[in-house]
């Protein structure tokens, strides 16, 4: 809070009571922006995965535990990351050092991930999205899912943050269109049927 003025203290009450420039999301990422700004890391960052990319560099090798959540329904199951970021902010008021709190942070990251996989009961797991690119993250989930039973799959050759997301599109829209061709239900130019089978 030390890092705001007294006018961005009332403006960002204001965006939070009002809903104003507040969008919803499902990014992880912005899970990890909040920890390193708690930890005392980074407060503004100049480029996307900064305040990510200084939480892993920061974990501290320890006995670490996890810091707590809660799994709430079962379809779709919703995380409530309430407890982990009161546990946190106990940890940032009692002097934890960040490399600690940036190691139980990723290890509740990593129990949230094996817990969602009990809860879908799939023993294939595959890991992606912008914060696979984490080394720690994905290291640890790969050796946690399989101590639990599944069997992971995480990124060797293509991307695993947009990237990736962009080449899957491609391939996606190429097969839609090959099938719809073969059905007769759109015109096609035969060089894309040859370019996409």
């Amino acid at each position: 809070m030390r890092n705001f003025s007294e006018i961005d203290l009332a403006l960002i009450q204001q965006m939070l009571l009002k809903g104003i420039q507040s969008p919803v999301t499902s990014s992880a990422g912005r899970l990890f922006d909040a920890a390193a700004s708690l930890a005392g890391l980074r407060q503004e960052t100049s480029f996307e995965g900064q305040g990510a990319m200084e939480l892993e560099f920061a974990v501290q090798a320890c006995e670490c535990t996890a810091y707590p959540f809660e799994i709430k329904g079962t379809s779709p199951s919703l995380v409530d990351w309430r407890p982990m970021f009161e546990e946190m902010l106990k940890d940032v008021r009692s002097g934890e050092v960040p490399g600690v709190i940036a190691a139980k942070f990723h290890n509740a990251m990593v129990e949230i991930i094996v817990t969602v996989a009990r809860h879908v009961g799939q023993t294939r797991i595959v890991l992606t999205g912008g914060c696979f690119q984490n080394r720690y993250l994905t290291e640890r989930s790969v050796q946690r899912l399989l101590e639990e039973g599944f069997r992971p799959y995480w990124h060797q050759r293509v991307p695993t943050n947009d990237g990736g997301i962009a080449l899957g599109q491609v391939i996606d829209a190429g097969r839609n269109h090959v099938r719809a061709s073969a059905k007769g239900q759109a015109k096609s130019n035969p060089s894309n049927r040859e370019i996409f089978a």
